[in-house]
């Protein structure tokens, strides 16, 4: 996909990969934090900020959702990029058009805000409008923001980072990111037999012990869906449309999982969460992207995955 070098673009792949064959993910760049204080520099306001996002990435889907969850839709605007990255990375196209500044590709969304930027340009980005600037590019912090910041102008209220859950939460969300949302793209980015079995073996690994907590209880934590739910949702929603078969992660597929299949559906069937899906971009992304795990770039027609199907895990338990 290329990078940014001294604010210059760099085509190429700048994926993170070593000499032992295991992909390691870089670092997001931008880490300021939107707060409701009076002197900070990032407050919370109604129409001050813009999210860009892929809606074939996982990582700026966890995003969608939040401002989903949070009805933050009316206060946050959206520009969704091409689905297909190439030489240029993500790029605005035909109906794809940057409404702020009429940028052709988002590595000119990033010199903006640094002009001699050296990086990754990834989704999901959140544009301050005021300060004419990236506030971050972290999809982990963005949903904690996104989460909190704004229940004071007019957010939906409802907390899924509770006080008194937060070391749960972050125990299951350390894990399930280097084995599962990172996992995924550690089997099928590695470059030796033995990083790619290495990722393999985690990944499986940890989908059983997930198994295994979906049978005793509806969600990670209990009754209660929280944000090690919404992270981990995005990865197993992708999961048999194309890291099965695309990223060869292939013990099992998630439908499989007669668990984490029911769970998978429940959240999916969460209000306002089935909008922020889409399965077209989604394979178009990875099959037409990765030419070097796709070389013809042709997308599969299938599987068909049906989450409108019932399941076991109840209604939705509102976060309180």
């Amino acid at each position: 996909m290329g990078q940014l070098i001294d604010g210059a673009w760099h085509a190429g792949d700048a994926r993170a990969k070593s000499a032992d064959g295991h992909f390691r993910r870089k670092d997001s760049a931008f880490r300021d934090w939107i707060e409701d204080r009076p002197d900070a520099r990032f407050r919370p306001e109604p129409g001050r900020y813009h999210l860009y996002v892929s809606l074939a990435c996982p990582w700026a889907h966890r995003t969608l959702i939040f401002r989903a969850l949070k009805g933050l839709e009316a206060m946050i605007g959206v520009t969704v990029v091409h689905p297909v990255m190439l030489d240029q990375g993500w790029s605005f196209e035909a109906a794809f058009a940057d409404p702020l500044f009429g940028a052709d590709h988002l590595h000119q969304i990033y010199t903006r805000a640094d002009p001699s930027y050296t990086g990754r340009v990834s989704v999901p980005v959140l544009w301050d409008t005021a300060e004419a600037t990236i506030v971050c590019n972290e999809s982990s912090e963005i949903i904690r923001m996104f989460n909190g910041a704004f229940d004071g102008a007019g957010a939906t209220p409802g907390d899924y980072y509770p006080v008194e859950l937060r070391d749960r939460i972050d125990a299951i969300n350390t894990r399930v990111y280097e084995t599962v949302n990172n996992g995924v793209y550690r089997c099928g980015f590695a470059t030796t037999q033995a990083a790619y079995e290495d990722a393999f073996d985690a990944l499986f690994g940890t989908l059983d012990w997930l198994e295994d907590i979906l049978s005793r209880t509806p969600y990670l934590l209990g009754d209660r869906v929280t944000e090690a739910d919404w992270r981990l949702f995005p990865t197993l929603a992708r999961f048999d449309a194309v890291y099965h078969g695309h990223f060869k992660c292939n013990r099992h597929r998630l439908i499989d999982f007669p668990n984490l299949w029911a769970y998978t559906r429940a959240l999916y069937q969460w209000p306002g969460v089935a909008d922020t899906v889409d399965f077209t971009h989604i394979k178009q992304h990875y099959y037409a992207s990765h030419r070097s795990v796709n070389p013809t770039g042709i997308v599969p027609k299938g599987p068909v995955v049906d989450f409108t199907e019932p399941h076991d895990r109840g209604g939705p338990s509102l976060p309180r």
